[in-house]
């Protein structure tokens, strides 16, 4: 079968991994107070609840069939029974409320600590990374794993104490009013702790099996939906229509025998419990016939053993959420133990502006344990000068551009930023004084403003100087309201060169030393192209400039041009010197320009 894009983790939190479960409680050190709280609220609750049966009993025994009272006398005291019954279901009431309302509060405060903490550390690691693990991954880790979390914290740790401290007063209590019924109650525990846990087994698997199948059924939709245009190109809709459909298929079918499973647990609890009330009732209706047991004691017993098979009922759900909240919390932790973060070199550098000077010494660089992508790299950028890296697709240029905004380090050799290793700036500092155009652009659906301050300071004034300077002016002329136009999600759509123009514009506002142009035009038509070669002009003055360009047009007028097969510098020289030699450069000029007649 396939999977369509998914693959289960296969990280399965075992409920006797200690280790586990003593980060788990790690998270809950501040909330201690918070959950001594919840554990007092169990108390009141467990007392309050079998106080009740014992009430009943006292007002059959004593009131209804005191023999020596006087009807008076049974009248007032069935009254002050009543009054206590009714005290116990308030003290039930208000301290399971107040229960609830703390274990969300603390609940929901672990869980936001903890998203937080996630997201924060997610945020922090390399892009290699972010390359290795699919979006989606992540997001459910964010989403789907905490709020697994948040059911064990709310729904079952302390409520599991109320759970078994009532079956221990339960046992105590049956115990001590009769032990032949309490025998022969106790005679029906182990089937029904049997039936629960083989349940629970059952049940984990096919909760598994669905979670599979609707996960393989989201990613054929995606990738489907996101093909769109090769299934109906090729004449494909028929063949994707059958394997969606056998998708859904399976998924009903998993779902069905779900369905099935919990239509023959809870009869069969139901009926086991029902069993045991009736030969409870049958045994001790003798006793009572026999005066060996009060009328009152048996309803007690019979409303005791009610609120003892109810916690047994739900124990297999509470263990069910037990189970995918430790598999959840070891994803968790397996993705805040990535140690991942790029490190910073002591003693810190942290300038105000930098001259632009790059140079590369013998560096090489991989992705993983494939083959080199870079191999010994060594050439220099002079400041204030355009320089041009060209060569064919998979010889490595936006790797090096990568490396320059160290998204990645290099495996061997070093970079240096104005004399200084690459690896000392802090990341915010270097990539404020480096600024990089990709070819995918990036706009929040926002006003135009925020998309070119991107949360700096920086006035309207200055974006009035860039807008004309770059020909975003006649741009925000065209928009309906300027600045404040809503673009993407909502607003008005932009062509890619508009939009491509808008990121140049968010460069610049940062005012970088070191600007890079990873492919910026490749994507964009030639009007396009033609509006961001003007905007281009106005941002290479004062600042060391590296082109990397598909379209050989854009890199003719570079001061300097870097020629890179399989991962090395393989020519040098401006435009004309490269024509001469009549090399790789030149070659890929004449393909250029066939193209262009083409």
């Amino acid at each position: 079968m396939h999977n369509y894009g998914y693959t289960e983790d296969g990280k399965v939190g075992s409920l006797l991994d200690l280790r586990l479960w003593k980060r788990i409680l790690t998270l809950c050190r501040s909330f201690v107070p918070g959950f001594i709280g919840a554990v007092l609220l169990s108390l009141i609750l467990t007392v309050a609840t079998l106080g009740m049966p014992r009430l009943m009993q006292v007002g059959i025994d004593g009131f209804m069939h005191g023999g020596s009272l006087s009807p008076e006398a049974r009248i007032s005291g069935l009254g002050r029974v009543a009054w206590e019954y009714a005290i116990l279901i308030g003290l039930v009431f208000g301290a399971g409320f107040f229960q609830v309302v703390l274990l969300e509060w603390i609940g929901q405060m672990i869980m936001h600590r903890l998203r937080n903490r996630l997201f924060h550390h997610i945020l922090g690691l390399k892009v290699r990374f972010f390359q290795q693990q699919p979006t989606g991954k992540l997001v459910t880790r964010l989403t789907n794993d905490i709020q697994n979390m948040h059911e064990m914290f709310t729904s079952v740790l302390v409520t599991l104490f109320n759970d078994l401290l009532k079956l221990t007063g339960i046992l105590v209590a049956l115990y001590l009013m009769n032990v032949r019924l309490a025998m022969l109650m106790t005679f029906f525990l182990p089937a029904s702790l049997a039936v629960t846990l083989v349940f629970s087994r059952l049940a984990r698997e096919r909760f598994r099996a669905i979670r599979r199948q609707l996960a393989r059924l989201n990613s054929f939709m995606q990738e489907a939906v996101a093909n769109m245009a090769i299934v109906q190109i090729y004449g494909r809709r028929q063949k994707i229509v059958d394997e969606y459909t056998a998708l859904c298929d399976g998924y009903l079918q998993r779902t069905f025998a779900q369905i099935r499973l919990f239509a023959g647990f809870f009869p069969l609890t139901e009926f086991m419990s029902a069993l045991a009330v009736a030969l409870i009732l049958w045994y001790g209706g003798g006793e009572v016939l026999h005066k060996q047991l009060s009328l009152g004691q048996l309803v007690a017993f019979l409303s005791y053993m009610r609120l003892f098979f109810q916690p047994l009922r739900e124990l297999s759900q509470k263990y069910s959420i037990v189970q995918s909240a430790m598999a959840s919390a070891e994803r968790i932790f397996q993705v805040l133990d990535t140690d991942e973060v790029l490190p910073v070199l002591k003693p810190v550098y942290r300038p105000k502006s930098i001259r632009g000077e790059v140079r590369f010494a013998d560096v090489c660089f991989s992705y993983g344990k494939d083959a080199p992508v870079l191999r010994d790299l060594t050439f220099t950028l002079a400041p204030g000068k355009v320089s041009a890296l060209v060569g064919s697709t998979g010889s490595g240029k936006s790797t090096l551009a990568g490396l320059l905004v160290r998204f990645y380090d290099p495996d061997t050799g070093r970079i240096f930023l104005d004399n200084v290793d690459l690896r000392r700036y802090p990341l915010p500092v270097l990539r404020t004084l480096v600024g990089i155009i990709m070819q995918e652009v990036f706009l929040l659906p926002d006003t135009v403003r925020e998309n070119i301050t991107a949360g700096a300071d920086i006035s309207d004034e200055e974006i009035d100087i860039l807008a004309r300077a770059t020909g975003l002016a006649e741009l925000l002329r065209r928009l309906p309201d300027g600045l404040n136009t809503v673009i993407g999600e909502g607003g008005v759509e932009l062509s890619a060169g508009e939009k491509q123009l808008i990121a140049f514009v968010r460069v610049l506002a940062k005012k970088p030393g070191l600007l890079i142009f990873d492919e910026a035009t490749a994507a964009i038509d030639t009007e396009g192209e033609n509006i961001l070669e003007r905007a281009v002009e106005q941002g290479f003055h004062d600042r060391t400039v590296l082109v990397i360009a598909h379209r050989l047009s854009t890199v003719k007028r570079a001061d300097h041009i870097l020629v890179m097969d399989r991962g090395r510098i393989v020519e040098q020289g401006t435009h004309t010197e490269l024509i001469k030699k009549n090399g790789i450069y030149a070659g890929l000029v004449r393909l250029d320009l066939h193209g262009d007649r083409e």
